[in-house]
């Protein structure tokens, strides 16, 4: 196992690459045509384009084309990054099928929580409360209409598959139901090949928390503690603190054990996020996602933590137990933070 690439572009590849490099690995990263200056293309030993000039975004979203690349050059892992490919179960099977390991869930994993309203199912398996909303992902005006009248304004209106505030978008009254239904489709459709929606109550005054877990093919199951991600702009976080310093300590914990409940019921594996909205007044708080991957604020965590995640995820895709050697990390009821972290994004 000595040959990583990334299927991924920017500031997660280049992160993916300074840690596959910190272990010794010898990195691949891949580039579209414009992409070709991009600073990525320049941090890995070996740099590949992908497809012509099709725009930026198709050639990173090429599963055949990357595979091609993968197996031709003896590549033993790849990571997906965040975004693109990175939650796509058919993705993860390819990589496994070309003999190749994937850094991240399993492709079932993948696909259950890929599926937002299938997450949403293994959650009240859970026992873990849940947002008011859509069985399952939607289409047809008339029946989001009639789904729409039962749950009630404001609504939000999400992308069945994939995240990062992608095919998102509130809706206050019944009016706007159609217009916005078309804008969150075509955008979803857009960045992650699938239209599919569904319908979730808009809960307005609510503080966005999410829990980073880390588990391994072993069955050890870590929480990472909490972060606060409630500044945002059109549901793109733009402020991250770990931990969330406004929230009660009891909550705080019964968040945390509420995501060890989902991911302990899948046997999660490597690194993912439950993400809650907490109401800000009540304190009750509703699942309402897991993001099955590396997020952009991982290293919030990782400062309180001292914890790499990215070295973390490789390693776990190793093969390592999380509490033996080369990993050595404590048990949950040994694990502790230290200070307080924020992180701040500027987005284009």
């Amino acid at each position: 196992m000595k040959k990583l690439l990334v299927a991924n572009r920017s500031e997660i590849a280049i992160r993916v690459l300074r840690a596959a490099t910190e272990l010794g690995l010898r990195t691949v990263s891949i580039y579209s045509w414009e992409d070709r200056y991009a600073l990525h293309r320049f941090k890995a030993d070996e740099s590949y384009q992908i497809g012509g000039p099709d725009g930026p975004v198709k050639n990173y979203l090429d599963i055949a084309a990357i595979i091609q690349v993968a197996t031709e050059i003896g590549v033993d892992f790849i990571h997906p990054g965040y975004g693109f490919l990175s939650e796509n179960a058919d993705f993860a099977q390819a990589c496994t099928a070309a003999g190749i390991t994937f850094v991240g869930p399993t492709p079932k994993m993948l696909r259950d929580f890929g599926d937002k309203t299938a997450a949403r199912k293994i959650a009240e398996q859970a026992g873990v409360p849940i947002v008011p909303g859509t069985e399952r992902s939607i289409t047809d005006p008339r029946e989001v209409q009639r789904q729409a009248k039962r749950i009630g304004f404001p609504l939000i209106i999400k992308a069945a598959h994939g995240g990062g505030g992608r095919g998102m978008r509130v809706v206050r009254s019944a009016d706007q139901l159609l217009e916005k239904l078309t804008e969150a489709s075509r955008e979803a459709g857009a960045a992650f090949g699938k239209g599919q929606v569904f319908l979730e109550r808009y809960i307005q005054h609510a503080k966005h928390i999410e829990v980073q877990l880390l588990g391994d093919s072993h069955g050890n199951l870590l929480h990472l503690f909490e972060r606060d991600c409630t500044v945002q702009r059109r549901h793109q976080k733009v402020v991250e603190l770990a931990p969330a310093v406004s929230l009660p300590l009891d909550v705080r914990q019964r968040i945390c054990h509420e995501a060890l409940k989902i991911g302990r019921l899948v046997n999660y594996r490597n690194a993912g996020t439950v993400e809650f909205l907490v109401d800000a007044d009540s304190h009750e708080f509703f699942f309402i996602e897991v993001n099955p991957r590396i997020q952009v604020e991982h290293t919030v965590t990782e400062l309180i933590t001292g914890i790499d995640l990215v070295k973390s995820q490789i390693r776990v895709a190793m093969g390592f137990n999380l509490h033996e050697a080369p990993m050595n990390l404590p048990r949950q009821d040994q694990l502790t933070f230290r200070g307080v972290a924020l992180q701040s994004r500027i987005t284009t």
